[in-house]
């Protein structure tokens, strides 16, 4: 009888606590899906939870973007050496 595969760890429900932790969390989830690491339920829940992290980022990127914008149209002024 084949050597059933150990159990992966069970993904987070809770939103990430930054950017950068949403990355790494998406980044160890793709190379899990990528070595084929997860049986087929797994790899659904894996799939909507890389989603829901692409999501995040996306919204944190578009929000500094925002910010950087804001900061740009009037907020900075050119830097000159005087």
């Amino acid at each position: 009888m084949p050597k059933a595969a150990a159990p992966s760890p069970p993904l987070s429900p809770d939103g990430p606590a930054s950017y950068e932790a949403a990355l790494q969390e998406l980044e160890a989830l793709v190379g899990r899906i990528e070595a084929g690491q997860l049986p087929l339920e797994e790899m659904l829940a894996g799939y909507q939870r890389g989603a829901q992290l692409l999501q995040f980022c996306r919204s944190r990127l578009e929000a500094v973007q925002g910010q950087i914008q804001l900061l740009d149209e009037g907020a900075l002024k050119p830097w000159t050496v005087e």
